[in-house]
């Protein structure tokens, strides 16, 4: 929470400056309440077919997660917006079995932790009215994942980081009323057979200063990630759901 609290600091303080120079800054840092399920299988390819023998899945589903996003929205038409976001997701369960690298003979404790940058170039398709706004771009969302296996009587234990980078359409609706300051929002980044990320929230804006605009948010979230490395002498298939209620403060300038 202090990284968190820390880097939505230094940009409160690049949005002030910043702000002059172009239309629109946001941001905001919240806390995400999900619940996951996430699995992990190893198969060793036999001669006569592939054998399950490496499993890890979750045991501990209920969670509470930071994030933090930014975006800065310029008058200039041709150059696309930006948005930034930052999340990091933990998840506790159980591995057994032989894996690429190690095997656990009886079960282990093991943790799972991914760490997700997203990169949001878009374009307002549809933003010259004080009701309806429409977004289209690109999520390059690049994702950090950390495993640690506890040591048994058995087992020494394993830890192992593993990076990638996975292309998303990114498309966001929005529905203001100035008059209640009471908006829906929704946004979704997908690509399909390789994950999707939904969010979708009721926001009121706080009318306290007139340059900077709080605003309350209370959504909902889902993501649901799917990887399969296959090759000539193994594979790798991984599996991951998270979903849950959000709430968080932004700020505009």
């Amino acid at each position: 929470m202090k990284k968190l609290l820390s880097t939505f600091a230094c940009g409160t303080l690049l949005a002030t400056t910043a702000s002059a120079d172009f239309a629109q800054v946001k941001m905001g840092a919240g806390a995400w309440m999900n619940r996951s399920s996430t699995k992990f299988t190893y198969a060793y390819n036999t001669s006569l077919a592939p054998v399950d023998d490496g499993i890890y899945t979750s045991i501990k589903t209920a969670n509470t997660d930071g994030y933090v996003w930014m975006l800065v929205k310029h008058p200039i038409s041709l150059i696309p917006n930006i948005r930034f976001e930052y999340i990091t997701t933990k998840d506790q369960g159980k591995a057994k079995g032989k894996f690429k690298n190690f095997e656990v003979l009886d079960f282990a404790n093991a943790e799972f932790t991914m760490t997700q940058y997203d990169l949001i170039p878009y374009y307002n398709i549809l933003d010259n009215t004080n009701w309806i706004i429409l977004d289209l771009g690109l999520d390059i969302k690049v994702q950090k994942i950390d495993y640690a296996v506890s040591a048994t009587k058995t087992f020494s234990g394993h830890n192992d980081t593993k990076w990638s980078v996975i292309p998303l359409f990114y498309v966001r609706g929005r529905v203001q009323t100035p008059i209640t300051n009471i908006s829906i929002e929704s946004d979704t980044k997908l690509m399909p057979q390789l994950g999707v990320d939904i969010r979708a929230k009721v926001d009121y804006t706080l009318d306290i200063i007139s340059f900077i605009q709080p605003t309350i948010e209370v959504g909902y979230r889902i993501q649901a990630f799917n990887e399969i490395n296959d090759s000539s002498k193994d594979k790798t298939t991984r599996s991951i759901y998270s979903s849950g209620a959000y709430a968080g403060l932004n700020l505009s300038f």
